[in-house]
């Protein structure tokens, strides 16, 4: 968050803790709701199936073309909102919550494999009518971006991977946590939440206080449906299939990293160049898991530049 943005935000609550006797909850949907507002962006939601779908776009839309953002896992369309603040002057911004995640839908017997959230992502992209769009994705969100660009070419025109999940060649501290029964990723009790941001973010940008406590809280109840969208992508994402997928994608792609990423080791973004056909790296020094949060317009800037190139 920028410094400017940071105190208007601190000016906001404390103005609104005076007003009146607030709540957390409201003291959060007010700071979510100003940084929205400031990035240029509304809410909206869209029903696709059964599945009710929000997501975040352009208050006003502008002639740029479109860019369609995929959150990581146990994240939501929120985790793009800062990056998205230096970019919805150029671009048309559809950060989308996926199914099982933020104010979307959460059924348990949907389906959350790598596959299945391409095929959801897809429906959920032509009830938005996105024939063709650049697309990024964090974390979970960068495999689903990978294998949607191997899946449907024609639709994307270029992808950007933050630190994505899909290839473990190279082991992270998450890896060993797991295997030993302790997922860090799924919040379970007061305090996880913490230990949670500790382990994804070397940047933790500011927050006040209720922020942190309402975000553990909605992790907390969230578990449920966390445990089983681990379970799908962690039991079928990271085989061989994967790895021959991501060789059909005709796209350029950018792949950014974290130097300092304790979730997914930064060396296998080597591997993920070496399948891709048009694919380019930057690491960058100081950055953990999740760089469109930590470095925004750091990361902006590496977007601007390479899809300038694209053109």
């Amino acid at each position: 968050m920028k410094p400017r943005t940071t105190l208007v935000v601190i000016i906001l609550l404390i103005a609104t803790m005076l007003l009146g006797a607030c709540s957390r909850q409201t003291l959060y949907e007010n700071a979510i709701n100003w940084e929205r507002s400031a990035a240029g962006l509304t809410e909206s939601t869209v029903q696709v199936d059964d599945m009710t779908i929000a997501y975040l776009s352009n208050a006003s839309p502008v002639a740029g073309e479109s860019i369609v953002m995929v959150h990581g896992f146990g994240a939501n369309k929120d985790s793009w909102t800062r990056l998205a603040a230096e970019l919805t002057d150029e671009y048309n911004i559809y950060a989308v919550d996926l199914p099982g995640h933020g104010d979307s839908s959460k059924a348990l017997d949907l389906g959350y494999r790598f596959e299945d959230q391409v095929s959801h992502l897809a429906k959920i992209l032509k009830a938005l009518s996105l024939d063709q769009a650049h697309m990024m994705g964090n974390s979970m969100g960068g495999a689903i971006t990978a294998l949607y660009a191997a899946t449907y070419p024609d639709q994307i025109r270029s992808a950007v991977l933050f630190d994505p999940a899909g290839i473990l060649e190279y082991e992270g501290e998450l890896v060993e946590q797991v295997a030993e029964g302790d997922n860090p990723l799924i919040p379970k009790k007061e305090g996880d939440f913490e230990r949670l941001m500790d382990l994804v973010m070397e940047k933790k940008p500011f927050a006040p206080w209720p922020i942190y406590e309402v975000m553990e809280e909605k992790a907390i109840a969230n578990r449920e449906i966390n445990e089983v969208i681990f379970a799908a992508i962690r039991d079928s994402g990271y085989g061989p299939d994967f790895r021959q997928a991501i060789t059909r994608i005709e796209a350029p792609v950018l792949v950014v990293w974290g130097l300092e990423d304790r979730v997914i080791n930064h060396r296998n973004a080597d591997v993920f160049v070496d399948r891709i056909p048009d694919a380019r790296k930057v690491l960058l020094e100081g950055v953990g898991h999740v760089p469109m949060v930590e470095v925004p317009e750091e990361s902006a800037q590496l977007v601007r530049e390479f899809l300038a190139e694209t053109r």
